[in-house]
């Protein structure tokens, strides 16, 4: 029996979806030993990421011509404006996170590379390479919020506890089931060369996110004199 794109995929970005639930950030956010500087610095570059990411499910409902595909990113976007986005609106006003802050701080190297990615699959390669690129994210965030609430971890901070307590819930599990599902029969209905392309944009979003935490724990910037702002 023919391995699915999920199987594939996940065999191929192993390194970086195991190491997200081990890194640092994670570990020091489920002790409440994470700075709160580091978890103000994530949220930032996060509000650029999530800004372009709810876009990016809109664009490609508006071209694809796959009717459970549109309708699966709009439902996504929906989702994301109802929950992950209110929920940082609630943090900023929490952390005193001003929309002056936003626009002023620069938008971390591995943010802006991580959102020009999924924009190259939109404009070069077609719907499902896109929304490939679109699974990693919502994925691992569930798989890690269900493995803290599976281990019956409680951050001793209480907006670090809010920030586990947003993943991981039954709802999102089917979500994720049916994108999964979704994504395997258009990968199965691809060429050759498209579903190549659909497993490698998926590997190089699941790496970003790695190094968002990455990004995250150790102020990534750009070298001295380039700035990019959020736009």
């Amino acid at each position: 029996m023919e391995k699915t794109f999920t199987e594939i995929a996940r065999s191929q970005t192993r390194p970086f979806w195991e190491g997200s639930f081990k890194h640092p950030f994670i570990l020091q956010l489920q002790d409440g030993t994470l700075p709160i500087e580091n978890f103000r610095y994530y949220l930032i570059q996060d509000a650029y990421y999530l800004r372009h990411f709810s876009a990016l499910y809109e664009k490609v409902a508006e071209i694809t011509e796959e009717p459970a595909l549109k309708t699966q990113m709009l439902e996504n976007a929906g989702h994301l404006a109802e929950g992950e986005l209110a929920i940082r609106a609630n943090f900023f006003e929490e952390l005193a996170v001003t929309d002056d802050e936003l626009k002023g701080t620069g938008v971390a190297p591995t943010a802006y590379h991580y959102v020009s990615h999924m924009y190259r699959q939109l404009v070069e390669n077609n719907d499902a390479i896109a929304a490939a690129s679109l699974l990693p994210c919502s994925w691992l965030y569930f798989e890690i919020g269900q493995r803290l609430r599976q281990l019956n971890v409680t951050s001793p901070v209480p907006i670090y506890q809010r920030w586990i307590e947003t993943y991981g819930g039954e709802e999102a599990s089917e979500a994720i089931e049916k994108e999964c599902a979704l994504l395997n029969r258009l990968y199965a209905e691809s060429s050759q060369e498209d579903q190549d392309s659909m497993v490698s944009a998926f590997v190089v979003s699941a790496r970003m996110e790695f190094n968002f935490w990455e990004m995250a724990f150790n102020f990534e910037t750009w070298p001295e004199g380039i700035q990019h702002v959020d736009k």
